[in-house]
């Protein structure tokens, strides 16, 4: 039996869901301890839910996403909105710095994909599935290579597997993103830089908790602004898709906040609200990420055979000791560092939505990270997918004698 829920119907779920998260997080101490993001942890217990009801009574839900997107976008573009010249100026080296060193990590992660299938005597076209194509890459580049290599390459069953992996490694960035940090932090007894704590009034924080004072003025402003830009957003990047350049369609939103706040602090014509802006933001996150996480079908994931599931293990701890002990320590060793490493873990097994979440969880606790929430959302929502697909080319071209 199928139940299809419409577009109200789904939006309250995930709110539930999203509500489920604070639930357990409250009561179980583990949670709460590590920092695991809300929406991760309901989205992860719904998904159990959904999965016996399917297994013991064969009933399973089936949501109007329509929202998805939207929310995807209103989160991208307050990113952008809270990216000043005086941000960007003070965090641009370390952006440039943490794509080289993101990019590396792609490297390593197809290098140990690879490996491990040809260890275990699978396709190693399996192996760049279960690397940076799905984990990194996420669904939507898991779909398209899995496409690619069933049709030009034989390789059967690809898009169930490229599924399947993205959302292990979606449920498992989410996961230990936030113990990462926390290690670090308490380790190394690090704390917030003094700028932050003295603006953290300014800070776009995506923090659920927040108690900034807003009015219903100042958010339909902010509404109307984040409107602005993603109808902007979608004019140029249906622009760039007519004439054949590829971008992910939040990026040209988030760029076109940047512009925007920019010229509203330049010209002082508007002032931004930064609490409403944070409050559409986190808003936008959370509901996002809990309809991503309420949807998993975890059955999906018997599909992974034995050695698909021992690379997506050996994956997952490699980025988590990665992320620890060379992230923190080239992104300067101190406080942003830490909150960059939680946010790497999520970006490099799942998405940049799970980044932005386990940051969130890890500075609602310990305090503000400015410059995280610069370098990790400018890296992971565009400058990654383009460092990706260079490496996974290459791959494809100098490895021929593995990949036949």
């Amino acid at each position: 039996m199928t139940l299809h829920l419409d577009l109200m119907q789904t939006f309250g779920l995930a709110v539930i869901v999203l509500f489920l998260g604070y639930f357990f997080n409250n009561r179980i101490n583990f949670l709460k301890k590590y920092n695991i993001p809300e929406p991760v942890v309901g989205g992860i217990v719904f998904a159990f839910i959904t999965t016996i009801l399917y297994s013991k009574f064969n009933f399973q839900l089936t949501y109007d996403m329509s929202l998805k997107t939207p929310l995807m976008l209103t989160f991208f573009t307050t990113v952008g909105l809270g990216a000043s010249f005086k941000l960007l100026k003070k965090g641009g080296p370390k952006v440039l710095l943490f794509l080289f060193l993101a990019a590396i990590y792609l490297v390593v992660q197809n290098g140990v994909g690879v490996f491990l299938a040809w260890a275990t005597d699978l396709n190693p076209l399996l192996g760049l599935i279960g690397g940076s194509i799905t984990l990194s890459g996420g669904h939507g580049t898991g779909a398209t290579y899995s496409e690619l290599f069933a049709t030009t390459r034989n390789l059967q069953a690809a898009l169930e597997l490229a599924m399947a992996c993205a959302t292990f490694g979606l449920v498992l960035g989410g996961l230990i993103g936030g113990p990462v940090a926390q290690r670090l932090i308490t380790k190394n007894n690090l704390t917030p830089d003094e700028d932050d704590k003295n603006e953290v009034s300014n800070e776009i924080t995506f923090d659920p908790r927040d108690e900034d004072k807003v009015t219903p003025l100042s958010v339909m402003e902010t509404m109307l602004i984040i409107c602005t830009c993603v109808i902007i957003g979608n004019l140029i990047y249906g622009f760039l898709q007519s004439i054949g350049v590829p971008a992910p369609s939040f990026i040209c939103s988030l760029l076109i906040g940047i512009v925007i706040a920019n010229i509203c602090e330049v010209t002082g014509i508007y002032t931004i609200q930064k609490e409403s802006v944070d409050l559409c933001g986190t808003i936008g996150l959370s509901i996002f990420l809990a309809m991503a996480l309420m949807s998993l079908r975890l059955w999906e994931l018997t599909n992974l055979a034995g050695p698909m599931l021992l690379i997506l293990l050996v994956q997952t701890t490699i980025l988590a000791f990665f992320c620890y002990h060379v992230t923190f320590r080239v992104m300067g060793g101190d406080y942003n560092a830490a909150i960059i490493a939680g946010g790497h873990c999520g970006f490099g097994m799942g998405a940049t939505p799970t980044a932005v979440a386990n940051m969130e969880a890890v500075t609602s606790k310990y305090g503000p990270s400015a410059q995280a929430f610069l370098v990790v959302p400018m890296v992971g929502a565009f400058f990654i997918d383009i460092a990706n697909a260079l490496v996974i080319q290459g791959y494809l071209n100098f490895l021929p004698l593995f990949l036949v």
